[in-house]
């Protein structure tokens, strides 16, 4: 993968074991190795951002690749705390900036190209990338970080990352019965408060 000129050897960057250190490591240190191993951990929730709003493959491949360039300033300027949350909204926001400039400066259709070749995506292409939806995504991301940290992790680690129960388990040393608790309590909080 193009993050791969970046890597260290495996041991160099292990000792990094949450996205907090890889980011302080990152931000003393200026070493894109660093970067790349941490991004590379989240690149399948990057690009499954970028597809669900851009629905073509090498536009989501571009929007990765365009993210980690915009990663490797942002996160010398600003302090990320939720790095999973933070890098989720990050890509969304890249995507639907990329769909509104494409609505705001369509192409035009040249003599005897094919139309259906010449059409750029827009927002109206899109449901789920509607005005209701953003709403819906910022409401969601706010009422996550009114719910408990273990509530938090659980469900980013779970929804965002994608892990199993187990894995979910083992990263944040909660047995199986507290993980299950925290998400189905965090769902239920989070519905609650995106209701109102």
């Amino acid at each position: 993968m193009f993050l791969k000129r970046f890597r260290k050897a495996k041991s160099q960057t292990d000792q990094y074991d949450t996205p907090a250190g890889y980011i302080a490591a990152y931000r003393a240190t200026g070493d894109l190795a660093i970067l790349g191993e941490l991004y590379e951990r989240h690149m399948d929730l990057v690009y499954a951002v970028c597809y669900n709003y851009l629905r073509d493959e090498e536009e989501a491949k571009d929007a990765v690749m365009h993210l980690f360039e915009q990663l490797i300033t942002d996160l010398l300027r600003h302090d990320v705390q939720q790095f999973v949350p933070w890098l989720h909204t990050v890509a969304r926001n890249y995507c639907l900036m990329q769909l509104r400039r494409s609505q705001a400066h369509p192409k035009t259709t040249l003599a005897g190209q094919d139309d259906a070749d010449a059409d750029e995506p827009s927002l109206s292409d899109f449901p789920d990338a509607s005005p209701e939806l953003e709403e819906d995504l910022t409401r969601m991301e706010s009422c996550l970080k009114t719910l408990p940290m273990e509530q938090q992790t659980c469900l980013t680690l779970f929804y965002l990352e994608q892990k199993s129960y187990v894995e979910v388990a083992e990263q944040t040393g909660f047995d199986l019965k507290q993980v299950k608790s925290y998400l189905q309590n965090g769902r239920r909080m989070l519905k609650i408060c995106m209701s109102k």
